[in-house]
């Protein structure tokens, strides 16, 4: 019993150090493979020895039955919400009013990025996770601890456990990462359902699930930037405040700014407009807070909001153009999508030219006809999307919009399965399907076949060349040549292109594979746990909900995936064609020149795509990870960096041009 009970401490402690570097530092030590062997071992030794098992352990993060309902939980300090600001000149005011109640005594400025999240308070005692609670009217909300629970980086136990206070309840932000949000948004579509608006209801919603295995599915994250009930601790600043969150492993905003006066405070705000877009979650504006915590009682509240904090908002970036047309797309699972075919304009930085509409009740709900004036915006800075219509610039011209009732492909009768929103063309044979699904195969991120671009897929398809993705691997330089604008020179790389793919990682054959739900990184973890296809193929359900990130909903399409004998087929011809099956080790390069270093890509480089500079990295046995911290050893500037950039030169690690990283790579 001592013996277990001090290898499941010991495991505990590892995940909890794994958990923190892998979803907080984003600088993963060990791999996929290796966490889940961690895990395996110390669900197995709990199994053994139920006794044992505690609440903050990881085990524990996903567990129980569905909830009938959430329970009301009083706030022991109110959470407020904060005033707004919408101009410079009210931002001063603020100013104005802090200095008139504090008189002469000094002061500085904290301000944070304002999260477009869902509020949360989470409370520790003596170190370890106790109850999760939402905002609700400030004065009482739900308990949605089991929820909070699925989100990999909040810690079941604090760092410095043993030095932790007595209670520390922290606050902060819920929220969606956008690449997560574009992701969910098209798996919806995909399976017929409703879309979400934004990142925010999207966050809003998970919260609410009364079964948390579906919660611990959305691709959550948070970020905590207050406390309320506190024993044990004080904090002199709020600086102090977030520097001691981020001591006991909390995830806090990754860009701060301290502010002598409020010219400081302004600038600043100036500056995290500019890089609004860099962060993983969506803002919409700043936050600014007295930083001397000590004179909060004397700035006190108003009936609403503290003295001491105000929000300063940008304007939604937005722009109104002229619907031209509504085209409807065919996706690769059958679902048909309408599109807005817009007059080219600029939002968020980039020219749009089309916009999603989600589905036809979408449509109709916003009463969205062709020839309308719309109002267009990023929905989470990621998909563009018409938010409403001008109604007082019709003219009475503009023209209804209808789904079609038949395929605007194949020309099939389309179906609306029962509790969808969707149209679907159910015909397996329709060249759009073919077609989405061979670009999916040969994409970047896949089997990456160069010079297999859109075009060149309509014309094989349309031409009768292929009629899945193992026709690619029978085609030949003649037949590829008679194509139209193919010369022998064109035919010949494409060929080589294909097959190079052969030689391509496991992972990137499981996610061309297009199986429902599993996109390049659930590929990379399934890679490192099973090692080849057929493992993974033979893999039953328990094995699946088993691994890291991998849920029942996930698990029972892969499970599905592999029972359909067409799909069956398909892999069996892939591998009479020679692709690789196995693992191949594509993670850093024992003993190779950049072994134990840590790179950041930020940028667009002009000699490499970001997978390319990533392999060649890797082959040297360096890493590279996707944020900046201090344990990074290099960021690789491109074209156009990002935040990461400015991170790093705050932090003080290297920075390499394109030119001098090309040298690196290339020294003896």
């Amino acid at each position: 019993m001592v013996d277990a009970q001090a290898r499941i401490e010991e495991l505990r402690e590892l995940i909890r150090q794994h958990n923190h570097r892998y979803y907080v530092d984003a600088s993963p030590t060990i791999s996929d493979r290796e966490y889940d062997l961690l895990l395996r071992e110390l669900e197995d030794l709990e199994k053994k020895h139920p006794q044992l098992v505690t609440s903050d352990s990881p085990t524990q993060r996903i567990g129980g039955e569905p909830l009938n309902g959430f329970e009301t939980v009083a706030h022991n300090i109110p959470m407020l919400s904060l005033s707004n600001t919408y101009s410079k000149d009210e931002f001063r005011e603020f100013d104005g009013r802090v200095r008139k109640l504090l008189g002469d005594t000094p002061f500085s400025y904290f301000l944070e990025p304002k999260i477009d999240g869902v509020a949360i308070s989470i409370r520790y005692e003596r170190g370890v996770f106790v109850r999760a609670v939402t905002r609700g009217d400030g004065i009482k909300g739900d308990d949605v601890t089991l929820n909070i629970k699925t989100i990999k980086s909040v810690p079941l136990r604090l760092q410095s456990s043993k030095t932790a206070p007595a209670v520390l309840e922290v606050r902060g932000e819920v929220f969606m990462r956008k690449d997560g949000f574009a992701r969910l948004n098209e798996t919806r579509q995909e399976q017929g359902l409703e879309p979400f608006a934004n990142p925010r209801n999207a966050a809003a919603g998970s919260l609410k699930q009364l079964d948390p295995r579906i919660t611990a599915e959305r691709p959550l994250d948070i970020v905590l930037y207050a406390v309320g009930s506190v024993q044990g601790v004080e904090f002199s600043t709020h600086e102090d405040c977030i520097l001691s969150l981020r001591h006991f492993g909390l995830p806090t905003s990754p860009r701060t700014w301290k502010c002598a006066d409020i010219d400081a405070a302004i600038a600043a705000i100036d500056e995290l407009e500019t890089i609004k877009h860099d962060f993983a979650f969506e803002i919409d504006g700043a936050v600014m807070k007295v930083n001397e915590r000590t004179l909060y009682d004397d700035l006190g509240n108003t009936a609403k909001s503290p003295r001491w904090a105000v929000a300063y908002k940008y304007e939604p970036e937005q722009a109104e153009t002229i619907l031209r047309d509504i085209t409807v797309q065919v996706g690769r699972t059958g679902v048909l999508t309408p599109v807005a075919e817009l007059e080219p304009v600029v939002v968020s930085g980039s020219t749009i030219s089309r916009a999603t509409l989600h589905n036809e009740e979408e449509i109709a709900r916003k009463d969205i006809r062709i020839g309308d004036r719309v109002v267009v915006e990023k929905a989470g800075e990621v998909i563009p999307a018409v938010v409403r219509v001008n109604l007082d610039a019709r003219t009475g011209d503009e023209k209804p919009f209808q789904m079609p009732s038949e395929c605007p492909v194949c020309e099939s009768k389309v179906v609306k399965r029962e509790g969808e929103v969707a149209w679907r063309c159910e015909n397996l044979q329709c060249p759009a399907l073919l077609k989405q699904w061979i670009r999916h195969f040969a994409a970047r991120g896949a089997m990456d076949i160069d010079g297999l671009g859109d075009v060149l897929v309509e014309q094989l398809v349309d031409n009768g060349l292929v009629s899945n993705p193992v026709d690619l691997y029978s085609l030949t330089v003649e037949q590829v040549a008679a194509l139209e604008r193919m010369g022998t020179k064109s035919a010949e790389n494409l060929i080589k292109g294909i097959e190079a793919s052969k030689r391509r990682d496991l992972w990137r054959l499981i996610f061309a594979l297009g199986i429902r739900h599993v996109g390049s990184r659930s590929a990379q973890t399934l890679e490192g746990v099973f090692g080849s296809l057929d493992a993974l193929i033979a893999a039953e359900m328990d094995q699946l909900e088993a691994v890291h990130d991998v849920g029942a909903v996930v698990a029972q399409s892969i499970h599905s995936h592999f029972r359909e004998p067409h799909n069956l087929e398909i892999i069996r011809a892939l591998k009479d064609h020679g692709l690789n099956t196995e693992r191949l080790g594509s993670g850093p390069v024992e003993g190779g020149r950049l072994e134990g270093r840590t790179f950041v890509l930020t940028g667009t480089l002009s000699s490499f795509t970001r997978d390319q500079a990533t392999e060649r990295i890797r082959s040297l046995g360096g890493s590279v990870t996707s944020s900046v911290s201090k344990k990074t050893s290099c960021v690789v500037a491109g074209e156009s960096p990002g935040s990461k950039l400015a991170k790093a030169q705050k932090l003080g690690v290297e920075v390499l041009d394109e030119a001098a990283f090309i040298r690196l790579l290339e020294a003896e």
